[in-house]
């Protein structure tokens, strides 16, 4: 019966999707006709392609008084980083809880992480041959369509759902959940009980360490490369030596105890 309950609503959400992409594909189609142009290629995205930003233009493909194009790297798009704006990618890596290792990668220039999160599961779930028990995001990959795809995926999400603002009381975790409670609740109030504050506060030692050893101790600061495809070749290449490392040094350690 469980069975049949979950396949019941695996199939509306699919329905709900199919019926999203048909008004997208609709009001697509319909804007190219009254622009005059060809039908575009609507062909949808694999569920592991990693979202992509192209220019702001009007329907007739013209850009708009604010389109932005950088003629040296006309894939990448000014993103914010480290307090500033930069023109540049969006990078991302899951890895391991265990021995931070990188087990998915992938690139895009689309600034926001929030459309990163369910293309990353679906690549850790296709590389690993597994599903995470648990899978850990801070702020920026909330939504509730997210918490959505790991639970789906048979994953508990621990996802930050955001800062808490100064005076304000952290919510409550005792007593029964509230019936009325929405999605970014239940998991601030997830995220606020023992077991989920223990889980949540071992991003500082998975995902966290292995950004900082790629980035100060080895000193990628820069791409060396230009076009999204590249780019994404070249970041493949520091996680795959990165994992390469761990593993060296992994053996050596162990090597080591053996002979100790």
């Amino acid at each position: 019966m469980a069975c049949d309950a979950e396949r019941e609503k695996l199939l509306i959400k699919a329905e709900k999707t199919r019926q999203k992409a048909e008004a997208a594909r609709a009001l697509a189609l319909e804007k190219a006709e009254l622009a005059g142009l060809e039908p575009p290629d609507l062909e949808p995205l694999e569920s592991d392609q990693m979202p992509r930003r192209g220019l702001a233009h009007q329907a007739d493909g013209a850009p708009t008084s604010k389109t932005q194009r950088n003629f040296t790297d006309p894939d990448s798009h000014i993103m914010k980083g480290n307090g500033e704006m930069v023109q540049g990618y969006n990078c991302q890596a899951v890895v391991d809880g265990d021995h931070q290792v990188i087990v998915a990668v992938g690139v895009s220039n689309q600034a926001p992480d929030v459309e990163h999160l369910g293309p990353m599961l679906e690549r850790t779930i296709a590389n690993t041959g597994a599903i995470p028990e648990t899978f850990l995001a801070d702020a920026g990959y909330w939504s509730e369509d997210n918490a959505e795809i790991c639970s789906e995926a048979q994953t508990d999400p621990h996802i930050a759902t955001g800062r808490q603002k100064h005076g304000e009381p952290p919510p409550c975790t005792k007593g029964r959940i509230p019936k009325d409670l929405d999605a970014k609740g239940r998991m601030a109030r997830k995220l606020r009980t023992k077991k989920g504050h223990e889980i949540y506060a071992k991003r500082k030692t998975i995902p966290e360490p292995v950004f900082g050893q790629i980035k100060e101790n080895r000193g990628l600061r820069r791409f060396l490369m230009r076009g999204l495809e590249k780019v994404n070749g070249e970041w493949t290449l520091w996680s795959t030596t990165h994992n390469i490392l761990k593993l060296f040094r992994f053996q050596k350690k162990q090597a080591a105890a053996a002979m100790g």
